[in-house]
């Protein structure tokens, strides 16, 4: 007997000049926003030049912070946030990749309740946010369409995700602003969209629907397969490869991730290697200890690869250099995995540390 639930309550917009458009919307969430980006590709692929005319043009007044640093600090949201509170901002933009938007995602709570800490992000999840709208320039995280957000906390040295549910409330996907992905990045981040959908798939999370739409968004994902290779990309590939990602992104918000998010984000710290990368690097080996012999076959069928071995072999060729660890490190990651109960239970079955270490093990290389 089937029991779930579904909910993704966040308006979509996609198409070139989406935002121009649409821009009507915006009326709809105040007179006064901040915008949160990146320091420079935004200002490059000219997503943040068409927001600001468009909030010119309907009389929206607009501040901008352009501080936000991959996987942002936890100090990145307390400077923007008091930036947010002292303009009395009314909602907040995220202009970029998956850091900008999820960073507009806690900047908007801390500014929506001015007597919380960054640290209550953390530890209390019914905390409302100030409307929060999404404009995507990179095809991995899939945030426009999660209720998720992860941050960098230095002192507990790892990313760590607030427990909020906050879902922008308007999305814009404007294909034109994904041409200027340098390289490595749209592979990186493409990776990361296959992580969701692969992993949202194995989780015992998953459900009829969100099963649906793996099953969909890996089937995109596999158009794309030449251009990942070739670094040559049509107008169509990038159209499918930013629906992958925000069907991954749909996925994940009804069933989670697994292991491969958490075991990479000890890579993400510790090594600084991109999210996308780190959980790539790890899929081979937890797709082939999954339990779920029927959908993980599914999974290589419809990425068109024979084996997991073959997916293995693909990966490592776009990702690039592997991962080079000393067995103290992977017991240490071993360790901090064990200890992310959030994680270990949407893995169907017992979990164990030998099973985390043979999975590190056997996705890098290993020295003394």
């Amino acid at each position: 007997m089937m029991n779930f639930q579904y909910y993704m309550p966040t308006q979509i917009y996609f198409g070139a000049f989406c935002i121009k458009e649409n821009q009507h919307l915006l009326k709809n969430y105040g007179e006064r926003v901040l915008i949160v980006t990146g320091r420079s590709s935004s200002k490059k692929n000219g997503s943040l030049d068409d927001i600001l005319q468009s909030l010119q043009d309907q009389g929206i007044e607009s501040l901008i912070f352009d501080e936000v640093e991959e996987n942002p600090s936890l100090e990145t949201l307390e400077k923007a946030a008091q930036m947010g509170k002292d303009f009395q901002a009314q909602f907040v933009i995220g202009v970029g990749g998956g850091s900008p938007v999820d960073a507009a995602k806690g900047i908007g709570v801390l500014v929506q309740n001015p007597t919380c800490t960054v640290h209550d992000l953390f530890q209390q999840g019914d905390l409302q946010s100030l409307p929060i709208v999404a404009v995507v320039t990179t095809s991995g995280t899939g945030t426009e369409t999660t209720p998720y957000a992860i941050f960098t906390d230095h002192n507990l040295q790892t990313k760590v995700n607030f427990q909020p549910k906050i879902f922008p409330h308007v999305a814009f996907l404007d294909p034109r602003y994904f041409e200027t992905m340098p390289d490595q990045v749209a592979i990186d981040t493409a990776v990361d969209a296959l992580s969701h959908l692969v992993e949202g798939y194995l989780t015992v999370k998953a459900n009829v629907l969100s099963d649906l739409w793996a099953e969909q968004g890996m089937a995109l994902w596999k158009d794309c397969i030449s251009a990942l290779q070739s670094k040559k990309w049509t107008l169509e590939q990038r159209e499918k490869m930013i629906l992958a990602s925000t069907i991954g992104g749909m996925v994940i918000a009804q069933t989670g991730t697994s292991l491969p998010h958490g075991m990479g984000y000890a890579f993400t710290y510790f090594k600084d290697i991109t999210h996308g990368k780190a959980n790539g690097l790890l899929m081979k080996e937890y797709i082939k200890m999954h339990p779920n012999k029927e959908k993980t076959r599914r999974i290589l069928d419809i990425l068109g690869m024979e084996t997991e071995e073959t997916l293995g072999n693909f990966l490592a060729e776009i990702l690039g250099e592997p991962i080079i660890l000393t067995k103290e490190e992977i017991q240490q990651y071993t360790e901090g995995m064990v200890s992310n109960a959030a994680k270990l239970k949407n893995h169907p079955g017992l979990v164990t540390a030998e099973d985390i270490e043979k999975i590190y093990g056997s996705s890098c290389k290993t020295i003394e």
